[in-house]
């Protein structure tokens, strides 16, 4: 249930209310909105419970949240959610841009495209040091010393830094170098690895399964809320169907209906989503169309020579394309692409 609290409570009556649901053996998470704060009891409720709560100092009104997923609904909080960590901000009026290549391979190549991307008006980089590859012999990443690079990238830049993690062992490590931890389609439902994230205090940026529903998406989601990070964005990345003309299939009405049931922002990944470099930008742009909060894309110096997914990448000057077009996009349904919120030191 939820424990709606008067536009004028104080912060006093507000922790007094904490400790009354904790009292009755439910867990609480404090959700401030931009006009009240609201109380989600998390646990199996009573009725008397309920009008226990209802008596409290403070308190407008308690009702039940009928989504599976508690702390994610939109029941509980009726505006977006925005996501900050340095020059990214995910959720708010303008669209985030992030961008960087699917692995980091050397420091020139990740260097010149931190630079590229910036130039370009992305506002985070991305870079797989820890990679997942269907094959054992395939490039499985430059571990800690790529997430090194990308920490250099940063200091050059000013950009934050989006790199994905794999393992619960890793997440102590990945943390110390990255702004946001990015959990991979393959681990959406690694709960061990979801609840490890949701304690190591970075933002998380969360992909959809390939063959996840969209409960079973929140669901996960719902795991890193419940171990205590308010952080979470949702990734878009495609889903598998019988067709076989893309990678894997890019389903954009996900985006309105996510938007409809929880108040976490929605990221689209059209790199994945299509597996197809010519297909990006298009897809870019009909994401930023459908109501995307951000857009993830694959960018490298040279995708011939990229060492994984180069066939998805873009270039740098296709990289710029996408952007003027987004742009354009963006400003038919009244939102901005936003520009580098740091500038290069």
């Amino acid at each position: 249930m939820i424990v709606v609290m008067k536009s004028n409570a104080t912060p006093q009556q507000i922790q007094h209310m904490a400790e009354r649901i904790e009292s009755f053996g439910l867990r609480v998470h404090v959700i401030e909105g931009t006009e009240r704060t609201v109380l989600a009891a998390i646990g199996e409720k009573r009725e008397e419970t309920k009008e226990s709560l209802a008596r409290g100092d403070g308190v407008d009104k308690v009702v039940p949240i009928l989504a599976s997923y508690k702390i994610a609904s939109r029941e509980v909080k009726e505006e977006t959610s925005v996501v900050r960590t340095g020059s990214l901000e995910v959720g708010g009026q303008n669209i985030a841009v992030i961008a960087g290549p699917c692995s980091v391979e050397s420091e020139e190549q990740i260097l010149s495209s931190a630079k590229a991307i910036q130039a370009a008006g992305a506002t985070a980089l991305r870079g797989g040091a820890f990679k997942p590859r269907t094959s054992p012999y395939s490039f499985q990443g430059m571990k800690e010393e790529g997430l090194k690079l990308l920490a250099l990238a940063r200091e050059e830049t000013g950009l934050s830094v989006v790199t994905e993690v794999m393992a619960t062992e890793q997440v102590e490590l990945v943390a110390k170098y990255a702004d946001v931890l990015q959990i991979g389609a393959r681990n959406m439902q690694n709960y061990a690895l979801l609840e490890a994230v949701g304690k190591c205090g970075k933002p998380v940026l969360l992909k959809r399964s390939p063959s996840g529903t969209i409960d079973e998406f929140l669901l996960a989601a719902e795991y890193i809320l419940d171990a205590g990070n308010p952080d979470v964005m949702l990734c878009e990345r495609g889903i598998r169907t019988f067709e076989t003309h893309t990678r894997f299939t890019l389903p954009l009405a996900t985006v309105g209906y996510l938007h409809e049931r929880t108040h976490l922002p929605v990221v689209v990944d059209p790199s994945h989503g299509t597996g197809i470099a010519s297909l990006v930008t298009p897809m870019a742009a009909a994401s930023v169309a459908a109501g995307a909060d951000g857009l993830i894309v694959e960018v490298h110096p040279d995708p011939e020579t990229a060492v994984s997914d180069g066939y998805q990448s873009l270039d740098f000057a296709q990289f710029e394309d996408l952007m003027v077009r987004c742009r354009a996009v963006a400003k038919a349904v009244d939102r901005e692409i936003a520009e580098a919120a740091v500038e290069s030191v």
